[in-house]
């Protein structure tokens, strides 16, 4: 996950709908069940999926009442914290 990806996302849900992102999610998904697809290009859309479910759970924590920043940097913390387990 990226930092300044989920932050540019979570903008984009601000400005626009976490619609948008939901629908995108949707699609990424499907597309990693095309036999073709390489291990390379997989873990791409991996990444890209993982950053937009960040982005939905930082955004769910701004609308919880906790400031963009401080949401962003907990929800990272989270994140290290489950990967060092």
């Amino acid at each position: 996950m990226k930092l300044p990806v989920i932050k540019h996302l979570t903008s984009f849900i601000e400005e626009n709908d976490q619609d948008y992102v939901l629908e995108t999610i949707e699609t990424l998904e499907a597309l990693t069940e095309v036999p073709s697809l390489k291990d390379e290009e997989l873990d791409v859309i991996g990444e890209l999926i993982s950053n937009m479910y960040g982005a939905l759970e930082v955004d769910k924590m701004v609308k919880e009442g906790i400031p963009k920043k401080e949401a962003l940097n907990t929800f990272m913390k989270r994140v290290l914290g489950a990967i060092d387990q």
